[in-house]
């Protein structure tokens, strides 16, 4: 019998919660401070590495399974995907300006 079935999902709420927080320091930083708009960016940006880390590790169950090491494969080449989309975004949008 699986003990984990009936149990209050309190990680899910904590996570949801601090996700939610993140998200509110963010808007915040941006609406409601003076800084300089790089270092908006650049406080929004690590806001929201923390609330991915936050979501894998409380919602996508990153910890969990019996095959940590494709886990930990799987990640690295998401990671990579990401990084090649925005880089590509960002290149294929500021170098249309110049022509």
């Amino acid at each position: 019998m699986n003990h984990h079935a009936n149990r209050f999902p309190i990680s899910h709420v904590i996570g949801f919660l601090m996700s939610l927080l993140l998200t509110v320091g963010a808007a915040w930083v941006a609406l409601k401070t003076s800084l300089p708009p790089k270092a908006i960016m650049t406080f929004i940006g690590a806001l929201a590495f923390v609330q991915a880390a936050i979501q894998l590790f409380m919602f996508m169950h990153l910890r969990e399974g019996e095959d940590r090491k494709a886990n930990v494969i799987n990640m690295a080449y998401a990671f990579f995907l990401a990084i090649v989309i925005v880089a590509g975004s960002i290149w294929v949008l500021t170098s249309g300006h110049s022509h």
